[in-house]
């Protein structure tokens, strides 16, 4: 297992393992449905809405790995820089520095 010592060295490596486009897609659509069930658990003033988010946000996302990239989630060896980097592709894709 590679040591990184920040998120900036991690980042580049994160992006690497999400070279399939649908790889991404399924990250995108599972941080979508998080945000979704974060902004439905606010509206409804009702919690258990985001027990659904863990297995929205990772279910999508190691189907994208394991489906399409065909590799192990980094989740399972740098997990915090790993949710990290979820978020911070997600809103590269959103400013078009990664591409769907």
């Amino acid at each position: 297992m590679a040591h990184y010592a920040n998120f900036r060295e991690f980042y580049p490596y994160y992006l690497s393992e999400h070279a399939n486009a649908m790889c991404r897609r399924m990250h995108f659509v599972g941080t979508t449905l998080v945000l979704m069930l974060c902004a439905v658990a606010v509206a409804t003033r009702d919690a258990r809405w985001l027990w659904l988010a863990p297995p929205c946000g990772y279910g999508f996302a190691w189907i994208g790995h394991f489906v399409f990239e065909k590799n192990r989630p980094a989740t399972f060896s740098h997990p915090l820089y790993s949710l990290a980097g979820d978020w911070v592709m997600y809103a590269d894709i959103l400013r078009g520095r990664v591409s769907l």
